[in-house]
């Protein structure tokens, strides 16, 4: 179905657009607490990823828009993470933060589906890397996951130094984030129309002063860390391709 319009609703730390009426109800849900719970009952009548009849024949091939450096950081059971333990999966990254209010949910709540209708994928690994590691300690990511009821051994909470982090998102995955009052860096991947300004941000407390700019934009990563297509968190088009990209991926050799 073809949305032809666009809406949009200010939830704390600034708008959140979409393209059909049924993401206003998943984001004001999400606000309120509905959590994963929301998501769940909606889900289902979202369509969101397609069946592999319907992608088979209907994709080109993907283009290579980078490949993802190596990089050390600590997942929320404490252990270390590396490039090297993640070869060989297949990877939906993204960059959040766990006190954002606005689109960080709905990512989030998007993970939690993408873990759930792909429960079957065993080459499947989703990353989700916080922007705030100062606050998001593993133990306070290991919380926020248990509210998605993340699988700790398929989808991975990470946090680490600040500057390696922030390093790995602007040059590694190309995405702008940024702290404080700096200005947002869109990157230099294929062009600033595409990966664009960071379109989250939010006053994380306790502090109302501080901002934290950050893409909102979900990666596909190929079992040989390279770097496959940007979608953008908010947009139900680009989710719709994210699901079928990811099918076509997986069936990738």
């Amino acid at each position: 179905m073809a949305w032809h319009w666009k809406k949009a609703v200010v939830v704390k730390g600034g708008p959140v657009m979409w393209r059909s009426p049924l993401w206003g109800l998943v984001v004001l849900s999400l606000a309120a607490g509905g959590g994963l719970a929301a998501w769940t009952w909606l889900g289902p009548t979202l369509g969101l990823m397609p069946s592999a009849d319907q992608t088979e024949g209907a994709l080109e091939k993907l283009e290579v828009y980078g490949r993802v450096p190596d990089f050390s950081l600590i997942e929320r059971s404490g252990r270390p993470i590396t490039l090297g333990d993640l070869l060989g999966r297949v990877l939906v990254v993204n960059f959040f933060y766990t006190e954002c209010p606005d689109t960080c949910p709905l990512q989030s709540a998007h993970m939690a589906r993408l873990q759930s209708e792909l429960a079957d994928e065993l080459d499947l690994r989703l990353v989700s890397i916080t922007v705030d590691p100062e606050h998001d300690t593993p133990e306070v990511l290991a919380e926020y996951a248990a509210q998605y009821r993340a699988d700790p051994e398929r989808w991975l909470f990470l946090t680490g130094p600040r500057e390696a982090i922030y390093r790995l998102a602007i040059e590694g995955f190309r995405l702008g984030v940024v702290d404080q009052d700096e200005e947002a860096q869109p990157g230099t991947g294929p062009g600033r129309a595409w990966l664009g300004p960071p379109a989250a941000w939010a006053h994380p407390v306790p502090n109302p002063e501080r901002r934290l700019i950050h893409s909102s934009r979900f990666v596909l990563v190929d079992r040989q860390a390279q770097i496959r297509g940007y979608y953008q968190g908010t947009d139900w088009s680009a989710l719709e391709r994210l699901g079928s990209n990811l099918r076509l991926l997986l069936r990738e050799n």
